[in-house]
């Protein structure tokens, strides 16, 4: 299915996936919906979020007072929403893609083993 953007381009929205444990049975839960509360980091790895493929924020692995959460993210999608919103997390032993599909939505539409 295709959404009109803001820019007058349209953006694919993405078919979800189910979660479940990540790479391994220690690493972290690949939720379906991402929940507001989660932290957009992962420690060793990326952790960004894209506004139509350009990055708009990154995870400063040593700066932890200003890590960013999914609420963070909804609030700048919020502000464009009719834009191709993601968040990627990836971490070595898990990976896990959402996108923003509606106020607060951010479904899980690409998961993996990680990049170790």
């Amino acid at each position: 299915m295709l959404l009109k953007r803001g820019e007058g381009m349209p953006f694919e929205k993405l078919e979800p996936i189910k979660g479940g444990l990540g790479g391994c049975a220690c690493c972290s839960h690949q939720h379906d919906i991402l929940p507001m509360e989660a932290w957009i980091a992962v420690g060793f790895g990326v952790a960004t979020v894209t506004k139509n493929g350009e990055e708009v924020y990154s995870e400063d692995p040593y700066d932890y007072e200003n890590l960013w959460t999914a609420q963070d993210a909804e609030n700048l999608a919020k502000q464009a929403p009719d834009n191709d919103w993601r968040i990627h997390l990836e971490g070595p032993l898990n990976d896990r893609h959402y996108q923003r599909q509606g106020d607060s939505h951010w479904v899980l539409y690409k998961k993996g083993m990680g990049f170790a």
